[in-house]
């Protein structure tokens, strides 16, 4: 993947000797677990996703939030909760993403918590449909902060477009995309590191070309290409790509698809992340999604009681031994295969 130089520089500014030596009795826990398949575990996260809010405005096929198919509770992220939970994660912890369920900038505090991230010393990175960029929501992104935003743009016409981001409209993202980096520009920062991510399904995947095309022409910093999930997908689906390069799944001699991914016994992200909702649940990771697997809740408990604790090492335990039978593992690529 290329390396850009201010988004590269911006998180190292982030950086501290704590931060770095929390990094490596994280490195060297994860090593030696994979190694013995014990489980031993030192450190603090390095990166959390928490949850903004589980709202969305988009109806999009292969989400929770867009089928509106939670079976856990819905709502905002409160920011007392928010910052009592960065106080406690704030001296080792190095990004956290706004990010789990949902479209970030419908929660009216979102800005406000990220500018309090940044002042904390954290690398700050959202995703968001694109549909929020209005002239006050882009000042208020600019004075955040905020370092990284990712932006899904899944097709280059409305007619691809809209075949995925069921009720997107393609010339509101591109609009508010221009103002964005003209305002950015116009105050002479290059932050956020602005990212267009495309995600490869059937419908879109011949515009892959168009795309870099499209990003170059409105001075977005980097395109990334990002594999679909499909939760039905072993008879096939109409959103696995063709192309096999971009697609999770190949089908065996009887046409039946399978994932790529060997499913081997060790995770990366069980050491070094989670993801906290915004009622304050702790759950392993993004694939799961409605918070079946809960670790702890900060409602109750302090963060590190909860990482330290008893049931959070029996699930990295479990992914030493015996990661297929995990259900939220099955449909796991350990970072979804993306490309720069």
């Amino acid at each position: 993947m290329k390396l850009h130089w201010h988004d590269t520089k911006r998180m190292i500014h982030h950086l501290t000797l704590i931060k770095i030596i929390n990094a490596c009795k994280l490195f060297a826990s994860y090593y030696l677990s994979k190694w013995t398949k014990k489980n031993f575990h030192w450190g603090l996260p390095l990166s959390v996703s928490i949850e903004p809010t589980t709202a969305c405005n988009l109806r999009c096929p292969e989400c929770p939030s867009g089928l509106r198919a939670f079976t856990r509770p819905e709502g905002n992220l409160k920011t007392d909760f928010f910052s009592k939970t960065m106080d406690q994660l704030s001296p080792t912890l190095t990004s956290l993403m706004f990010y789990f369920q949902g479209e970030p900038f419908i929660n009216p505090k979102f800005l406000d918590m990220v500018r309090y991230a940044e002042s904390k010393g954290i690398y700050t990175i959202t995703s968001t449909n694109g549909h929020f960029l209005s002239d006050d929501n882009i000042q208020k992104t600019l004075d955040s902060g905020l370092s990284r935003l990712i932006i899904s743009i899944d097709g280059t016409t409305q007619e691809t477009y809209e075949q995925y981001r069921i009720g997107g409209k393609l010339d509101q993202v591109l609009e508010g995309t221009r103002k964005l980096i003209r305002a950015r520009n116009q105050r002479k920062q290059n932050y956020p590191h602005i990212i267009f991510q495309f995600l490869v399904v059937r419908p879109n995947e011949h515009q892959i070309p168009e795309v870099y095309e499209l990003a170059k022409a409105l001075g977005v910093d980097e395109v990334r290409l990002k594999t679909a999930q499909i939760y039905d997908y072993k008879n096939g689906n109409d959103l696995i790509p063709l192309q096999t390069e971009y697609s999770r799944y190949n089908p065996n001699a009887a046409g039946v698809f399978n994932i790529k991914n060997p499913l081997l016994n060790h995770c990366w992200r069980m050491w070094h992340a989670c993801v906290i909702t915004w009622d304050g649940l702790v759950v392993p990771c993004c694939f799961d999604k409605d918070a079946n697997h809960r670790l702890g809740d900060l409602k109750s408990v302090t963060f590190g009681e909860i990482w330290k604790g008893s049931k959070y090492g029996a699930f990295r335990s479990s992914i030493l031994r015996s990661r297929d039978r995990i259900d939220i593992c099955q449909n796991c690529t350990e970072g979804g295969l993306v490309f720069g």
